[in-house]
């Protein structure tokens, strides 16, 4: 467990405030496969994550491990390419340190997309999905041990773990645009082998509409920050059992690929239409 002072949140964010020459309106964490929407942005600073202080290395496929600032549909954004999983290695806390950091830069708002299985057998991949909540049975969250002194009250809501107005705009816009927009229950499980058939049964049962191996410890980091969430999942496979096939993590970038108009047009309009 990592236990992070509040001054080395406070030493990331010093660090970035002398490189960014503006205040984020949003936190754009992309996952699996989405990297690219980052290339999209206007004016970028691209900063290493090797080179902020005490943010750890991405090592997943399709991670390119770097911050870029700069502007997405007019709105001054950070974006993530890359972030940090629990099969890393890393800590919760490690996994959702970034969060805190972007809330202390001023942004307000945190969209956290991921790459997800469909256990919800209606769904089909390549469909885009809403996070309307998540289970977490695994881990801890980021925020035990953690140091309150310097920050905020221990015990929090999570009653709207994903913003419902948020939601509801992004519902709006994929109906506007023709996009085929999912909404359902997030499970998370700490990979990085992809989950048995035995697995995805009980999630189902559970009432999980999605599987993955990020977002629960980031979204818990920017309810903490007070942050407004947007939840949002590509399916890139169906999960274990479902088809008879294997699993692979090629396919979750091939899916990213074929996705890149619809995601990056939902996520744009959403972020010139929220923000």
């Amino acid at each position: 467990m990592a236990n992070f002072k509040p001054q080395e949140y406070h030493e990331s964010a010093e660090f970035l405030k002398s490189k960014i020459p503006f205040v984020p309106e949003a936190l754009l964490i992309l996952g699996s496969g989405l990297g690219f929407l980052a290339d999209e942005l206007e004016n970028a600073i691209t900063i290493p994550y090797g080179e902020i202080p005490h943010f750890k290395n991405s090592t997943a496929p399709g991670h390119k491990g770097r911050l870029v600032a700069g502007k997405l549909s007019g709105k001054n954004v950070l974006a993530m390419q890359g972030r940090f999983h629990i099969y890393e290695g890393y800590s919760p806390e490690e996994a959702a340190y970034p969060v805190r950091v972007a809330s202390l830069l001023g942004a307000g708002s945190a969209i956290i997309t991921c790459a997800c299985g469909g256990v919800n057998k209606d769904y089909n991949v390549g469909d885009l999905a809403l996070l309307t909540d998540y289970v977490n049975l695994t881990h801890p969250g980021p925020l035990v041990g953690f140091d309150i002194s310097g920050f905020d009250a221990r015990f929090f809501d999570m009653g709207s773990a994903y913003d419902k107005n948020y939601r509801a705009l992004a519902k709006t816009i994929a109906e506007e645009k023709g996009i085929t927009l999912r909404e359902g229950v997030y499970f998370y499980m700490p990979g990085p082998q992809f989950e048995t058939p035995a697995e995805i049964r009980a999630i189902r049962a559970l009432g999980g509409d999605l599987v993955g191996m990020s977002v629960v410890h980031e979204t818990i980091m920017a309810r903490r920050c007070n942050m407004r969430t947007l939840g949002l999942g590509l399916v890139t496979n169906m999960a274990a059992g479902i088809l008879d096939a294997p699993l692979t993590e090629d396919e979750v970038l091939v899916e990213g690929q074929k996705a890149a108009k619809k995601f990056s047009e939902l996520i744009k309009t959403f972020v010139s239409t929220a923000l």
